[in-house]
């Protein structure tokens, strides 16, 4: 990399730790020539400074190639897959299962920008847009995210989400929710997925902020994506594309945390 570093680029730990999990190139065709490590750092910046694509710095490759490779690993479900990989990384990292045995949901508004697919209005925030739905575990790294309409209620929401996931975390047991998700839907998901959906009540007495059990931890997931300007609002065309973008921002900030981890770096 013969440039001036952007915050957002990898340094030589963080890119050991994601160069395994990249595809390779496809058989067939003129081999890739393409630097990957330039290719991540410009989806990385893209992610992290909110621009839009056409305006990508001319010292990455071009910004086609770039969102070539972004969306294609959108389209294949790379982006989830490595969430997946650096969450498990990670975990152990802090001393944990790679499997979580609990979780906490919760969604948020944003407005959309354009004429997007799945936009709508959520009366309770008064916003026109779409709602991330995620499902993160106890260290707040994500588990799983499904971006829809605004105007779908929370506990609606609730089921695109966990249906999709029944059969991918074996050891999950417990989910804790606030109290929009209470009602029918701990039923729902005691029966369909066989887990205990735990809602975290404020408490009558209680008169202003407070930091509430558990809830605080998918809060504050949120607030790490609100350091990626692209999240800011939603500006993706695509619902999928939106999750992608989620995903890119966590992958962003695992890798930082496990280039930070002597018993990950150490052993690359």
């Amino acid at each position: 990399m013969n440039r001036k570093a952007y915050p957002s680029d990898l340094n030589d730990n963080e890119w050991a730790i994601i160069e395994p999990l990249i595809p390779a190139a496809k058989a067939g065709g003129s081999p890739r020539r393409v630097d990957m490590r330039e290719v991540l750092n410009g989806i990385y910046y893209i992610n992290r400074a909110g621009c839009a694509w056409r305006m990508l710095p001319h010292e990455f490759p071009p910004y086609q190639t770039v969102y070539g490779y972004y969306n294609q690993w959108r389209k294949e479900g790379t982006w989830a897959l490595m969430n997946e990989e650096l969450r498990k990384k990670l975990r152990q990292a802090e001393g944990r299962d790679p499997e979580p045995s609990a979780g906490i949901m919760d969604s948020q508004t944003v407005k959309t920008m354009g004429k997007g697919q799945a936009r709508g209005y959520d009366a309770g925030k008064k916003i026109t847009g779409r709602k991330r739905h995620i499902l993160v575990d106890t260290l707040g790294l994500v588990l799983m995210v499904v971006v829809h309409a605004a105007n779908i209620q929370d506990r609606d929401g609730a089921k695109l989400l966990l249906q999709s996931i029944t059969e991918c975390f074996p050891r999950l047991q417990l989910i804790w929710a606030d109290g929009g998700y209470r009602g029918q839907l701990i039923d729902w998901v005691h029966q369909v997925c066989g887990w205990l959906l735990e809602i975290v009540k404020r408490p009558e007495e209680q008169r202003g902020f407070a930091v509430l059990p558990r809830r605080w931890v998918v809060e504050r997931t949120f607030g790490w994506l609100g350091h990626y300007r692209r999240l800011s609002k939603d500006y993706e065309q695509l619902p999928h594309s939106s999750e992608a973008m989620i995903y890119v921002a966590m992958t962003h900030l695992m890798l930082r945390r496990l280039a930070r981890k002597p018993c990950v770096t150490g052993a690359l």
